[in-house]
């Protein structure tokens, strides 16, 4: 099989990446696997909004370091970005108009019964609750959405200690998961096992390119900044995402009663709609996977070396 035929693969799934996208070191990872995977149809990707835990302007910020990535990728105006919600939503009643919300709706209505849209969310839910809230008949389409949020289910919240992606908007997950749409959440007890070594990252894809280059300078500056003991490593917890969207098979699930989320972040009692939970993650599929294709990159696009 020749080389060139791994890059048109025969069938295509259609993706949007929705991405608090300057929150931490991860996201990027993400974003960029994502755009280098050939068997996906990316529609768009979303700026998502991150709290205001640092910043008043969280989603503004999301959206220039995907405005970024896009450039270093050589892709500017070749995918289109939409900006998310610039805060969670009021309530669980009122939706957060936004270009991002607008995307979801419209990409949906083009899902057929073996054309799943499939969206990843690295953040809060808010712009899926939204477009629930402005469009209901979304919750019958062919939608399969992946959420990298909540607690695992055998630990639960102590103090004030919320999952961060939850903690930005409570009152969205609790309108995702009540809807009946399909949900495949991966919890915090999965996706902080995807490690990876600045050592491995420097071996693997340092010096292949500007932009492999950024995305481990990104993350051992974030760690610098925010991580207060010594450490030389970083969780890339949101590419479970991607991983999971190439090939569910890579990830072992079990399917519970949906919840809703009390303020705290605990797990209460909810509509009862099926929910299927990772509980494991092929991490050397996925990092491997990853690795190769921002290498192949840098040979194409980019070479340093």
């Amino acid at each position: 099989m020749a080389a060139e035929s791994w890059n048109a693969p025969s069938r295509r799934r259609r993706v949007i990446i929705n991405t608090d996208a300057k929150n931490e070191a991860d996201d990027q990872f993400a974003i960029v696997h994502g755009v280098l995977t050939p068997m996906f149809d990316l529609r768009g990707l979303i700026a998502a909004h991150f709290g205001t835990r640092r910043t008043d302007r969280s989603m503004q910020e999301s959206r220039a370091e995907i405005d970024l990535l896009l450039e270093l990728l050589g892709r500017t105006g070749q995918v289109p970005v939409a900006d998310g919600a610039p805060s969670a939503i009021p309530d669980e009643s009122t939706p957060a108009e936004s270009p991002g919300a607008r995307m979801i709706i419209e990409e949906s209505k083009l899902a057929g019964p073996g054309d799943p849209l499939y969206v990843a969310f690295l953040g809060p839910l808010t712009d899926l609750a939204s477009a629930i809230l402005l469009d209901p008949e979304l919750r019958q389409r062919n939608v399969v959405v992946i959420w990298i949020g909540g607690f695992g289910y055998r630990e639960q919240p102590s103090g004030d200690r919320i999952e961060f992606n939850l903690s930005n908007d409570i009152a969205a997950a609790n309108v995702v998961f009540d809807s009946g749409i399909t949900v495949w959440q991966v919890p915090s007890s999965v996706y902080t096992k995807v490690s990876v070594g600045y050592a491995e990252l420097s071996e693997r894809i340092g010096g292949t390119s500007k932009l492999a280059d950024y995305l481990i300078t990104q993350l051992v500056e974030w760690n610098a900044t925010h991580h207060a003991e010594p450490i030389e490593s970083r969780s890339l917890g949101d590419s479970p995402a991607i991983g999971l969207m190439m090939f569910p098979l890579s990830g072992q699930f079990r399917t519970v009663p949906a919840p809703r989320f009390g303020s705290n972040g605990a797990y209460l009692a909810g509509s009862g709609h099926p929910v299927k939970v990772c509980e494991f993650v092929d991490v050397r599929f996925l990092l491997e996977d990853m690795f190769a294709k921002i290498r192949r990159f840098g040979r194409e696009h980019d070479p340093l070396i």
